[in-house]
């Protein structure tokens, strides 16, 4: 399957997900479907539709992937350095530091991302991977953007339903070859 099959594929099961995540939410789990936590959960589930094809450096994924991580580190950086960096007595400056620590910490991301991504058809395409990102995506709700325990989990499970998506197709596709 190619990248615009993956995404239309998110695009139109997302609604599968959320009844999933309903009866998660009927059975107890705390998971909290307000508006945010279903836009968001709406974003990584499609994101993770084709994110398993982020180790492929010529996939378009790959190369949104990589920038995108870079920014949400930099942003994560700025949130919890700029408002208690006071190197000098100009608010402006101590801003203007804060964003190029946030920038620094964003140049690092992009070389990290670049080392550490494994072979196409790797670690990247597994259910494992599929648990890390949701993670990180409680993570970057939960603390980058404020969200409640109850909404990051939901954005939590979306993600990772939207990455199986992906390994489900490519397992369907490979047996019908």
């Amino acid at each position: 399957m190619n990248y615009d099959e993956h995404v239309l594929a998110g695009i139109l099961t997302y609604p599968v997900a959320i009844l999933i995540l309903s009866f998660l939410g009927i059975l107890g789990l705390p998971v909290d479907a307000t508006f945010m936590a279903m836009a968001l959960g709406y974003a990584f589930y499609v994101l993770g539709s084709d994110l398993p094809d982020m180790d492929h450096p010529e996939a378009l994924i790959h190369r949104t992937t990589k920038p995108f991580v870079s920014v949400v580190v930099g942003i994560s950086a700025f949130k919890n350095l700029g408002p208690n960096l006071y190197l000098t007595s100009f608010p402006a400056a101590n801003l203007a530091l804060a964003w190029f620590g946030a920038a620094l910490a964003a140049v690092v991301a992009w070389n990290l991302f670049r080392l550490l991504m494994p072979d196409h058809r790797g670690v990247v395409h597994s259910s494992v991977f599929a648990a890390v990102y949701a993670l990180i995506s409680f993570a970057i709700v939960r603390f980058g953007f404020a969200a409640s325990p109850g909404e990051a989990l939901f954005i939590a499970l979306a993600s990772f339903l939207g990455y199986n998506l992906h390994l489900l197709l490519d397992r369907v596709a490979d047996f019908l070859r």
